[in-house]
């Protein structure tokens, strides 16, 4: 049997570190979207036992290392399927990676929906999503997908209305931002400035969008130089977006629009100054099956 997935990219609308745990995992207040943006993920059952991975983009890890691999463990660990698991996952690359943007995570949310469906395992949203976060905090998101709020380490996942008819221009420069590196700048803030959470989250939970997406704000910018990063958001505010903003840790930044004529100048002109420049749309899902 072979299945074929969608994995939709994410953009954080919202992206706050309200502490730090016990365990030294930070806690998270954060809002993000589904874009169109994204890979598609088959994953075909083998008369083996091995889990393996292939992918068009050269410098993707394609074992134990990347998180497909590790949630296909987890899984089958969570179903106790110990026979007759050989599968072999291939990653059609598009979204960035070093980003921001989830993209492995929607990857891992796409072969745990893909092996539930492989597998008849029949399980709950719910559950792909406890299985997801054992992984990566943002895979329940990836799972849910749409536009949700999100806890905690990710475990926590709300969904709120559709954000509506927006256009989204991401670009991401060069340079990719390291996960680790980047919290360990936001712990080295001597101040941070935290975003208004409870007020956009409650415009949106309003259906009043164009009002939320002012607040749009990332706390990693405090903290990060990410080098083109200004320049993006000027060209994008130059050309009438309605919001502007880094995503996750970075490196990506996004403008998003109301006016797709203006979001195509926005993306000619980023063009012109960046390799990577993305027109995407919000979409309601984070992982679909091709049928």
């Amino acid at each position: 049997m072979e299945l074929t997935v969608k994995a939709n990219a994410k953009i954080n609308l919202l992206l706050d570190i309200t502490g730090i745990k016990e365990n030294g995992y930070h806690s998270l207040f954060t809002i993000m979207q589904s874009i169109s943006l994204g890979d598609t993920i088959t994953v075909r059952k083998t008369d083996g036992e091995d889990i393996t991975i292939s992918c068009t983009v050269e410098g993707v890890p394609t074992d134990s290392r990347n998180i497909v691999y590790k949630c296909a463990v987890k899984f089958f660990e969570y179903a106790g399927i110990t026979e007759n698991k050989g599968i072999h996952i291939h990653i059609d690359k598009v979204t960035p990676f070093c980003a921001g943007m989830g993209g492995g995570s929607a990857d891992g949310a796409a072969v745990l929906v893909a092996l539930n469906k492989i597998f008849n395992t029949n399980y709950h949203e719910k559950v792909l999503c406890r299985i997801g976060v054992k992984v990566g905090a943002d895979i329940p998101f990836c799972i849910v997908g749409g536009t949700a709020l999100a806890l905690d380490t990710g475990a926590v996942v709300a969904p709120l209305p559709d954000l509506g008819d927006y256009h989204i221009v991401v670009v991401k420069p060069e340079d990719g931002v390291s996960t680790k590196e980047a919290y360990d700048a936001v712990d080295s803030l001597e101040y941070m400035k935290h975003p208004q959470n409870y007020k956009m989250m409650e415009l949106l939970a309003d259906g009043k969008s164009d009002e939320a997406l002012a607040l749009c704000s990332n706390v990693f910018e405090q903290a990060l130089e990410v080098p083109g990063r200004v320049d993006i958001k000027a060209i994008c505010n130059k050309n009438g977006a309605v919001a502007s903003c880094m995503t996750g840790s970075g490196s990506a930044v996004y403008g998003i629009f109301k006016d797709k004529t203006k979001a195509e100048k926005a993306v000619d002109a980023l063009a012109a100054k960046f390799k990577n420049v993305y027109l995407c749309t919000p979409e309601g899902y984070g992982v679909k099956i091709f049928e």
